[in-house]
Protein backbone atom coordinates (compact mmCIF):
# COMPACT_ATOMS: atom_id res chain seq x y z
CA UNK A 1 0.00 0.00 0.00
CA UNK A 2 1.42 3.80 -0.48
CA UNK A 3 2.74 5.31 2.12
CA UNK A 4 1.59 9.23 2.78
CA UNK A 5 4.96 10.02 2.00
CA UNK A 6 5.02 8.36 -1.33
CA UNK A 7 1.58 9.98 -1.77
CA UNK A 8 2.05 13.31 -1.57
CA UNK A 9 5.36 12.82 -3.55
CA UNK A 10 2.45 11.77 -6.40
CA UNK A 11 0.23 14.37 -5.39
CA UNK A 12 2.95 17.15 -5.79
CA UNK A 13 4.50 15.48 -9.28
CA UNK A 14 0.31 15.52 -10.69
CA UNK A 15 -1.11 18.39 -8.66
CA UNK A 16 0.24 21.96 -9.40
CA UNK A 17 -2.75 23.76 -7.02
CA UNK A 18 -1.35 24.40 -3.57
CA UNK A 19 -4.81 25.09 -2.13
CA UNK A 20 -6.25 21.25 -4.15
CA UNK A 21 -2.95 19.49 -2.36
CA UNK A 22 -4.85 21.44 1.24
CA UNK A 23 -8.29 19.84 0.26
CA UNK A 24 -6.57 16.32 0.04
CA UNK A 25 -4.92 16.75 3.52
CA UNK A 26 -7.99 18.30 4.97
CA UNK A 27 -9.53 14.99 3.55
CA UNK A 28 -6.85 12.65 4.77
CA UNK A 29 -7.19 13.79 8.23
CA UNK A 30 -10.79 13.79 8.57
CA UNK A 31 -11.22 10.68 7.46
CA UNK A 32 -8.34 9.25 9.34
CA UNK A 33 -10.91 10.96 12.20
CA UNK A 34 -13.86 8.84 11.40
CA UNK A 35 -11.89 5.49 10.81
CA UNK A 36 -10.49 6.00 14.56
CA UNK A 37 -13.90 6.40 15.65
CA UNK A 38 -15.44 3.76 14.18
CA UNK A 39 -12.63 1.42 14.47
CA UNK A 40 -11.53 1.19 11.41
CA UNK A 41 -8.04 1.23 9.68
CA UNK A 42 -6.99 4.26 9.95
CA UNK A 43 -4.22 4.83 7.66
CA UNK A 44 -6.13 2.70 4.66
CA UNK A 45 -9.11 5.65 5.32
CA UNK A 46 -6.54 8.34 5.01
CA UNK A 47 -4.49 7.22 2.26
CA UNK A 48 -7.55 7.02 0.53
CA UNK A 49 -8.67 10.47 1.61
CA UNK A 50 -5.42 11.96 0.28
CA UNK A 51 -5.36 10.40 -3.00
CA UNK A 52 -9.45 10.61 -3.92
CA UNK A 53 -8.53 13.53 -6.16
CA UNK A 54 -5.16 12.49 -7.42
CA UNK A 55 -6.53 12.99 -11.17
CA UNK A 56 -8.28 16.01 -10.70
CA UNK A 57 -5.88 18.49 -12.62
CA UNK A 58 -6.17 16.31 -15.66
CA UNK A 59 -9.84 15.37 -15.41
CA UNK A 60 -11.57 19.28 -14.01
CA UNK A 61 -13.19 19.74 -17.54
CA UNK A 62 -14.07 15.91 -17.79
CA UNK A 63 -16.24 14.93 -14.49
CA UNK A 64 -17.37 11.49 -15.99
CA UNK A 65 -13.51 10.69 -16.00
CA UNK A 66 -12.62 11.68 -12.65
CA UNK A 67 -11.79 9.46 -10.28
CA UNK A 68 -11.80 6.86 -12.66
CA UNK A 69 -8.66 8.12 -13.92
CA UNK A 70 -7.50 7.83 -9.99
CA UNK A 71 -8.40 4.78 -9.80
CA UNK A 72 -6.17 3.77 -13.23
CA UNK A 73 -3.63 5.71 -11.12
CA UNK A 74 -3.75 3.84 -8.27
CA UNK A 75 -4.18 0.16 -9.34
CA UNK A 76 -1.09 -1.00 -7.70
CA UNK A 77 -0.85 1.23 -5.12
CA UNK A 78 -4.02 1.32 -3.10
CA UNK A 79 -6.39 -1.84 -2.23
CA UNK A 80 -10.05 -2.17 -4.05
CA UNK A 81 -11.80 -1.04 -1.31
CA UNK A 82 -9.68 2.16 -1.21
CA UNK A 83 -10.37 2.51 -5.03
CA UNK A 84 -13.90 1.55 -4.61
CA UNK A 85 -14.34 4.57 -2.19
CA UNK A 86 -12.59 6.48 -5.20
CA UNK A 87 -15.23 6.06 -7.42
CA UNK A 88 -18.02 6.77 -4.65
CA UNK A 89 -16.62 10.00 -3.46
CA UNK A 90 -18.26 11.31 -7.03
CA UNK A 91 -21.24 9.06 -7.94
CA UNK A 92 -19.55 6.61 -10.26
CA UNK A 93 -20.48 3.53 -8.01
CA UNK A 94 -23.43 3.53 -4.88
CA UNK A 95 -21.78 3.98 -1.94
CA UNK A 96 -22.31 0.74 0.07
CA UNK A 97 -18.84 0.52 2.74
CA UNK A 98 -18.65 2.50 5.14
CA UNK A 99 -15.01 3.89 4.07
CA UNK A 100 -17.18 4.58 0.74
CA UNK A 101 -20.00 6.34 2.44
CA UNK A 102 -17.28 8.51 4.70
CA UNK A 103 -15.45 9.99 1.80
CA UNK A 104 -18.66 11.13 0.21
CA UNK A 105 -19.55 13.18 3.06
CA UNK A 106 -16.00 14.12 4.34
CA UNK A 107 -14.90 15.49 0.40
CA UNK A 108 -17.41 18.28 0.53
CA UNK A 109 -16.99 19.40 4.42
CA UNK A 110 -13.88 19.95 4.21
CA UNK A 111 -14.25 22.86 1.22
CA UNK A 112 -17.01 24.18 3.84
CA UNK A 113 -14.80 24.72 6.49
CA UNK A 114 -11.84 26.13 4.45
CA UNK A 115 -14.26 28.70 2.95
CA UNK A 116 -15.94 29.34 6.39
CA UNK A 117 -12.42 29.68 7.90
CA UNK A 118 -11.45 32.35 4.79
CA UNK A 119 -14.75 34.25 5.55
CA UNK A 120 -14.07 34.18 9.38
CA UNK A 121 -13.20 37.70 10.57
CA UNK A 122 -10.18 36.03 11.92
CA UNK A 123 -8.98 33.60 9.35
CA UNK A 124 -8.29 31.24 11.56
CA UNK A 125 -10.02 27.95 11.70
CA UNK A 126 -8.55 27.83 15.73
CA UNK A 127 -11.48 30.98 15.88
CA UNK A 128 -14.31 28.71 13.65
CA UNK A 129 -17.01 27.15 16.07
CA UNK A 130 -20.20 24.98 15.26
CA UNK A 131 -22.79 27.63 15.50
CA UNK A 132 -20.33 29.70 13.00
CA UNK A 133 -20.12 26.93 10.73
CA UNK A 134 -24.02 25.63 10.26
CA UNK A 135 -24.94 29.58 9.74
CA UNK A 136 -22.44 29.00 6.80
CA UNK A 137 -23.75 25.70 6.21
CA UNK A 138 -27.01 27.09 6.03
CA UNK A 139 -26.13 29.75 3.04
CA UNK A 140 -26.89 27.64 -0.08
CA UNK A 141 -24.65 30.05 -1.94
CA UNK A 142 -21.96 30.20 0.35
CA UNK A 143 -19.09 27.52 -0.54
CA UNK A 144 -21.57 26.68 -3.16
CA UNK A 145 -19.64 23.67 -4.60
CA UNK A 146 -19.88 22.06 -1.19
CA UNK A 147 -22.61 19.99 -1.85
CA UNK A 148 -24.91 20.17 1.72
CA UNK A 149 -26.72 17.23 0.45
CA UNK A 150 -23.50 15.25 0.32
CA UNK A 151 -22.21 16.24 3.83
CA UNK A 152 -25.82 15.28 4.81
CA UNK A 153 -25.06 11.89 4.14
CA UNK A 154 -23.27 12.23 7.42
CA UNK A 155 -26.41 10.26 8.55
CA UNK A 156 -25.41 7.17 6.26
CA UNK A 157 -22.27 6.74 8.90
CA UNK A 158 -24.65 7.42 12.11
CA UNK A 159 -23.38 10.82 12.61
CA UNK A 160 -26.33 13.77 12.92
CA UNK A 161 -24.71 16.50 11.26
CA UNK A 162 -24.03 18.47 14.10
CA UNK A 163 -21.80 15.81 15.43
CA UNK A 164 -20.80 14.96 11.87
CA UNK A 165 -19.13 18.95 11.36
CA UNK A 166 -17.90 19.18 14.94
CA UNK A 167 -15.82 16.17 14.13
CA UNK A 168 -14.43 17.08 11.03
CA UNK A 169 -14.05 20.93 12.18
CA UNK A 170 -12.06 19.32 15.12
CA UNK A 171 -9.92 17.10 12.85
CA UNK A 172 -8.78 20.00 10.62
CA UNK A 173 -8.30 22.15 13.21
CA UNK A 174 -5.47 19.40 14.43
CA UNK A 175 -3.89 19.61 11.03
CA UNK A 176 -4.28 23.77 11.02
CA UNK A 177 -0.39 23.89 10.32
CA UNK A 178 -0.15 21.73 7.53
CA UNK A 179 -3.47 23.22 6.18
CA UNK A 180 -2.02 26.87 6.91
CA UNK A 181 -5.40 27.34 8.31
Amino acid sequence: MLTREEGLRRLHEEIPQANLIKHLIATESVMRGLAERFGEDADLWAITGLMHDLDYSRTADDPERHARLSVEMLADDLPQSSLRAILAHCGHVPAESLMEKAIRCADPVTGLITAATMMHPSKKIAAVDLPFLLKRFKEKRFAAGASREQIAECALIGLELDDFLTIALTLMQGASEELGL
